[in-house]
């Protein structure tokens, strides 16, 4: 198939100021479309040159028009006021909605070309008329998902699946207990409830946007940093908890700082109340409150670095293999052939 891609982000590391945290798979999975045989024509801007100076025409095709396309996925798009719900032209006006817009009525609305909507934050309304389009899929990550709406897992890319270490993780020296990578965007719930009380015992660090942390006077915020410092974080620390907004907890929607973590070797400690929590990590990792998740931080401080410390490791990365990217690209390839 010849498959257009809307998304708005990069697919090199981008720049500081940028959500974008499909970073780490969305290149993966372009690729595996690819691999199988697909064409991908991405229909969004060339974020990579016109932000970030890294030109990968050579590899990749951009279309600003509407080709002619076989099918569709859309990386979904909401309003964002002062951002992409201004007019065009505006200062700090974005494009992303209004091409979206564009891609959804001449695609999957006037021709009825197959159409995946991968709605990867869980913005979709529940009334928006797409959702209703006989030719149209709405995917999500979460595992146990709305009636209506498909799981296509958040991707974790095979070649770093299959080149994890437990050993060599285990060994390497994490100096901070616990960090935090990622953005406020209404976890402040999970923040207070598992966070914060091990962050006033443990050594820590909270690298991401979290523009309201006065009650928090305690923890140490350090800001957004680049993409490429992500892994360094996690690879220097021991354990991270999984922090969900509650609309993605409620129905087991986990983002990429699972496998990030995990990946690096930092432990995910996961929230017990997160659903299908038991797909995601062992049990001897899941907490229900902040006493536990330091509980968790004393045994890992105990065991860092030995034999036990690796197995600990190794017992995560089978939980990981449901969702490669490969897997993910087969899933995707079926709902739009179906």
């Amino acid at each position: 198939m010849k498959i257009g891609y809307s998304c708005w982000g990069f697919l090199g590391p981008g720049v500081l100021d940028t959500p974008d945290g499909s970073r780490s798979y969305r290149r993966a999975f372009v690729d595996g479309l690819v691999e199988v045989g697909h064409e991908v024509v991405f229909l969004q801007a060339n974020r990579d040159l016109a932000e970030a100076g890294l030109d990968l025409r050579d590899r990749y095709r951009w279309h600003g028009g509407l080709p002619a396309l076989d099918a569709v996925i859309l990386e979904w798009r909401w309003p964002l006021p002062g951002r992409n719900s201004t007019p065009c032209g505006t200062p700090g006006h974005t494009c992303d909605l209004h091409r979206q817009d564009e891609l959804v009525a001449h695609y999957a609305i006037e021709l009825g070309v197959p159409t995946l909507v991968w709605d990867l934050d869980r913005q979709l309304t529940a009334d928006d008329p797409v959702r209703g389009l006989a030719n149209v899929a709405v995917c999500e990550f979460s595992l146990a998902p709305e009636p209506g709406v498909h799981t296509l897992r958040c991707p974790v890319p095979d070649e770093l699946l299959d080149n994890a270490d437990p050993a060599g993780l285990s060994r390497t020296s994490r100096q901070m207990p616990l960090v935090y990578v990622g953005n406020q965007y209404d976890r402040d719930e999970a923040f207070d409830r598992y966070f914060v009380p091990a962050a006033a015992r443990f050594g820590h660090r909270v690298a991401g946007k979290w523009p309201h942390t006065g009650r928090w006077p305690q923890v140490s915020f350090t800001g957004r940093v680049p993409f490429g410092d992500v892994e360094e974080i996690h690879r220097g620390a021991l354990a991270t908890v999984l922090l969900l907004p509650q609309r993605y907890a409620a129905v087991g929607h986990m983002s990429s700082r699972w496998f990030e973590a995990l990946l690096a070797g930092c432990l995910p400690i996961t929230p017990a109340g997160i659903t299908h929590a038991e797909q995601f990590t062992p049990q001897v990792l899941h907490v229900r409150d902040g006493g536990e998740v330091i509980e968790r931080l004393e045994w890992f401080t105990a065991i860092a670095g030995t034999g036990e410390h690796a197995e600990l490791i190794a017992s995560c990365l089978p939980f990981l293999e449901r969702s490669r990217t490969s897997r993910q690209v087969a899933t995707a390839c079926q709902l739009l052939q179906t």
